[in-house]
């Protein structure tokens, strides 16, 4: 894991100590004694305080990239070069030009790139997708779907970065509505 904040915390570590096909080997935070905690609370073999050392860690084959929107492509790109598989949060990059060079530098290396979209595999979502492929509710014209987020941080929130368009992009727009964009083009195709 490269940025082992909340979202590590809360969903992939406690994911990845659980499943039989995956081992949490090593985390990398810029707080070194971040990481010692985090990699002893799930049992992480070892924690970097760099992220360029636990890309370069051999014992390694794939990384969680959950840090902040504008590294993710260094570091994606750092992680395949290396001969890693990558998941990386969403929103994937800043530009879809640093996009591209994720996607090209993965294909290149030969390891799978994913982006951290999981709200399609949601039984009810895939219950959805059924009805709509067999035709259960007609031709589907019109999409619309609402979403309401309380976001108000403080400057000392763990997530207050997503406010600054230098380090996040688009923001919590991009960061939570992306979600529900990419539910949309899942049910119904391309726009």
């Amino acid at each position: 894991l490269i940025g082992a904040g909340d979202i590590a915390r809360r969903r992939v570590a406690p994911a990845m100590r659980e499943s039989p096909a995956s081992k949490l080997v090593a985390v990398s935070r810029a707080r070194a004694e971040l990481a010692a905690a985090f990699a002893a609370e799930f049992g992480a073999d070892r924690w970097h305080a760099r992220w360029q050392d636990l890309v370069a860690d051999r014992g390694i084959d794939g990384v969680y990239v959950a840090t902040t929107v504008d590294v993710h492509a260094e570091q994606t790109i750092a992680a395949a070069e290396s001969g890693k598989h990558v998941l990386c949060e969403k929103p994937m990059a800043m530009t879809a030009a640093e996009c591209d060079r994720m996607i090209a530098a993965c294909r290149a290396s030969g390891v799978t790139l994913g982006v951290a979209y999981y709200r399609r595999f949601y039984p009810a979502v895939q219950r959805v997708k059924a009805l709509i492929a067999a035709g259960e509710i007609g031709a589907p014209v019109v999409a619309q779907m609402n979403a309401f987020e309380w976001f108000d941080p403080d400057a000392n929130h763990p997530r207050g970065w997503l406010l600054d368009p230098a380090r996040a992009g688009g923001g919590p727009m991009m960061d939570f509505g992306c979600h529900r964009l990419e539910l949309l083009v899942n049910l119904f195709g391309g726009v």
